[in-house]
């Protein structure tokens, strides 16, 4: 230690040359330049980049729904914060609030391409395409994170509830978040002359009626792309016919979801109670998994496996119960630049533990929707669902041909259900729906599971 301390003394009595001195100098400024430079970029006016400063006070803008101004405050630096997750965003919400729906586009997909898991980036995207115009896409893209059973079946409908449900998500900032909904009208239930109807109850019945929905949906978001929702749906139909029967029906449903890229995949219990008149319900309840993958902005896949139970509680006798296993496959596909969309699906299964004569059954069948929103405010559609029950016990049946006849068979049915809709917002939040319904049920056993009916009916409908 000694020595060392001799030798620094020594050293620094000694004279320094010129050169030397120009060297220390010229080391000592390089290493200062990197503080300087840093120094002199906090103290200068933003030009390059968002400071995190800004940032926050843009989402604070978002916060009070000033998008306009905080649209003009990140505009300057948003060529040097290209590919910035955070900055995409805050940027596309500012964008889109200020009317820039394309620019918001673009942005929301960069920012998931860096961060393909964020739900709030997938709402919001939705959102832009919904500004667009692009409903089909977007519903395919509110997807990812949100699904509720039981909507209305247009695709105009269905994209305002999403985009209500996503707005308060991403705008509000709320993880509960839901929508509702009441509807009223009047129709006409007419049943066809068939054999079925000439033996029970006569032919060519009409009968008029009103009825009444209510319902709604919640969504609860976790963290990391978790969610858990909940919906429910009642419907009443009253007849002026004293000699049918009115109907009640109470659908739920609650399930958990995770999102993650461009899926959602949910799990959890649905069900149904509904009035059958003379004191007697049909209840029916069941487990499924639904899973959603989007290919790209016009195409998406689905897939749901169900299994449930329906039984008849309180019935001197029960004719009726089965347990179900159903797998079904789904497309839907987004044409016409997102005005326009092609829902197709099929599924397979099978009835067990019935106490039918005819014992098990399995079932096949398809639908198929096509949906067009012809401007922000009107919507039309057409759809068809089919399925054939293909039973395996042979049973005596009345000849569905032959009032007199008595036959062996194994029962098979074919089930057609077919219908139109149009949707008019008349004003904000309110729509009128007038629907046409056809029912036709072709067996080749007895005359009773043979049947037609169609229904023409307008509802008004309350969105909250």
């Amino acid at each position: 230690m000694h020595g060392l301390t001799s030798t620094r003394t020594v050293s620094r009595d000694r004279p320094r040359s010129k050169w030397s001195v120009a060297l220390m100098l010229l080391i000592t400024g390089l290493a200062l330049q990197p503080i300087h430079t840093a120094f002199a970029s906090a103290s200068a006016p933003l030009t390059g980049s968002a400071s995190g400063t800004d940032l926050s006070q843009a989402r604070q803008l978002l916060h009070e729904g000033k998008y306009a101004e905080a649209y003009d405050l990140l505009s300057p630096v948003a060529d040097a914060n290209r590919d910035d997750v955070a900055f995409d965003y805050v940027f596309g919400r500012a964008a889109l609030g200020a009317g820039h729906a394309e620019q918001a586009r673009e942005l929301f997909q960069a920012s998931l391409a860096a961060q393909p898991d964020s739900p709030p980036a997938h709402l919001a995207l939705g959102r832009a395409y919904y500004a667009l115009g692009r409903y089909a896409e977007a519903k395919i893209e509110f997807e990812t994170v949100l699904h509720f059973d039981n909507l209305p079946p247009d695709l105009l409908s269905q994209v305002r509830i999403y985009n209500e449900v996503a707005r308060q998500s991403v705008e509000e900032e709320r993880r509960l978040t839901a929508f509702g909904y009441a509807e009223t009208g009047i129709g006409v239930y007419d049943v066809h002359d068939t054999i079925g109807t000439q033996t029970f109850g006569g032919s060519d019945r009409k009968d008029t009626f009103y009825n009444l929905r209510v319902g709604g949906g919640l969504n609860y978001a976790l963290d990391d792309g978790y969610a858990l929702s909940g919906t429910l749906d009642y419907r009443f139909r009253y007849f002026d016919n004293n000699d049918s029967r009115d109907n009640a029906d109470l659908r739920w449903n609650m399930a958990g979801s995770r999102s993650f890229g461009d899926n959602n995949l949910s799990a959890g219990f649905r069900g149904r109670v509904s009035y059958r008149g003379n004191g007697n319900y049909r209840n029916d309840a069941g487990i499924y998994a639904d899973y959603l993958h989007r290919l790209d902005a016009a195409n998406q896949l689905s897939f749901e496996l169900l299994y449930s139970r329906r039984w008849y509680p309180g019935e001197p006798v029960v004719t009726w119960t089965r347990t179900t296993a159903q797998g079904t496959a789904g497309w839907i596909h987004s044409f016409m630049d997102g005005r326009a969309s092609l829902n197709v699906d099929g599924r397979f299964g099978r009835y067990v533990s019935t106490t039918l004569p005819d014992g098990n059954s399995d079932l096949y069948g398809a639908s198929a929707t096509l949906d067009f929103a012809f401007t922000d405010t009107v919507d039309w559609g057409i759809y068809y669902w089919w399925e054939h029950n293909a039973y395996d016990q042979e049973a005596l049946h009345f000849h569905p041909e032959a009032l007199d006849g008595v036959i062996l068979a194994q029962r098979n049915d074919n089930l057609h259900e077919a219908g139109t809709y149009l949707t008019w917002e008349f004003a904000p939040s309110w729509s009128l729906r007038p629907s046409i319904l056809w029912l036709h049920d072709k067996s080749n056993a007895d005359i009773g599971f043979n049947y037609s009916s169609t229904e023409i009916f307008v509802n008004v409908r309350k969105s909250f």
